[in-house]
């Protein structure tokens, strides 16, 4: 065997060395560019308060006090409350028009007194008059609720940062008991086509109902199983949700579905979209837990890059 001189020899190990080392001294090798899908630094923050309904009573009283104190005193606040219906008990649907009257009254004036944040309002079923039964007066219970939340109609978008929220109106009245089911009318499903149609393809959307469009609770809502067979009634999930989703799944920019109505929580990822059923400030009327979900308030973090996250807040509903 040939022996390397020890000139040759230095002269092998050096450029061999250089070799080694020089991948790590390079500065023009890329760095990996970080999770594209990794929280941005501040997102919209929304506190999703659902199914109040605000009654007379010290359990109603201070759990819907402590539940927007609650919210107010975040250290990381939140951008707006968005509530998502039921504001008032209006048990059975069939109070008199001035029980129904003092419901609102206890409403408004805790919302007053305990929150300084803005609100966005979505219609719920209990927050309508006489809908607990066949009537010829639909329209007048609605418009009703329409003027207690100050809006002009039922369904509205409003665009926060990169993201459009769409409210719409699950509440869709007939002529037997009970006096409605989820449904968006001719009108209003018209006009939600145009609204996805005009929207930006970047901006992203988040859709808001009062009954889930998409959701497993509602199975375990009411007694739903009977002769073997699982039964969903369409006054707990929209009767429309074939054509909804369907519909959906043509806009890769629908995100999130925010609802409420089932007093359960859940999360159901369907066709890339997020649909969240967030339970109940009042529990289970104010009367404790419903099933195994306390009374809770739900803050949602939408992300710029599309991203939506949730955190459930168990919150103290018994003391202010």
């Amino acid at each position: 065997m040939e022996m390397l001189s020890r000139q040759k020899f230095l002269k092998y190990i050096g450029i061999t060395g250089a070799a080694l080392v020089l991948p790590k001294l390079s500065s023009s090798i890329p760095i990996p560019p970080s999770d594209k899908n990794a929280p941005s630094a501040r997102p919209l923050r929304v506190a999703h308060l659902t199914d109040i309904h605000a009654q007379s009573g010290k359990e109603p009283e201070q759990g819907f006090a402590s539940a927007l104190q609650t919210v107010n005193s975040l250290s990381e606040a939140p951008d707006f409350i968005l509530n998502g219906g039921d504001s008032i008990m209006n048990s059975a649907l069939n109070l008199s028009k001035e029980e129904v009257k003092r419901e609102w009254s206890v409403f408004h004036r805790i919302l007053k007194d305990h929150n300084n944040l803005p609100v966005m309002h979505c219609v719920g079923n209990h927050d309508l008059h006489g809908w607990t039964s066949p009537s010829l007066a639909h329209n007048q219970g609605k418009k009703w609720a329409l003027d207690e939340y100050k809006l002009e109609r039922s369904y509205y978008s409003v665009e926060k940062g990169k993201w459009k929220f769409i409210i719409l109106d699950s509440i869709h009245g007939r002529y037997s008991i009970p006096g409605y089911y989820a449904k968006l009318d001719e009108g209003q499903m018209l006009w939600l086509k145009q609204e996805l149609e005009t929207t930006s393809s970047s901006q992203h959307i988040c859709i808001v109902t009062h009954i889930p469009i998409l959701a497993v609770c509602t199975l375990f809502n009411t007694l739903n199983k009977s002769n073997e067979h699982w039964r969903i009634p369409n006054n707990t999930l929209h009767a429309d949700a074939e054509e909804l989703t369907s519909l959906f799944y043509q806009y890769p920019n629908i995100k999130a579905c925010l609802s409420g109505h089932i007093h359960l929580i859940d999360h159901v990822n369907y066709l890339g979209i997020d649909y969240y059923c967030n339970g109940a400030v009042s529990g289970s009327w104010w009367k404790g837990d419903f099933h195994q979900f306390p009374p809770s308030l739900s803050m949602m973090n939408f992300h710029d890059h599309g991203k939506v996250e949730r955190e459930i807040i168990y919150y103290n509903w018994k003391n202010v």
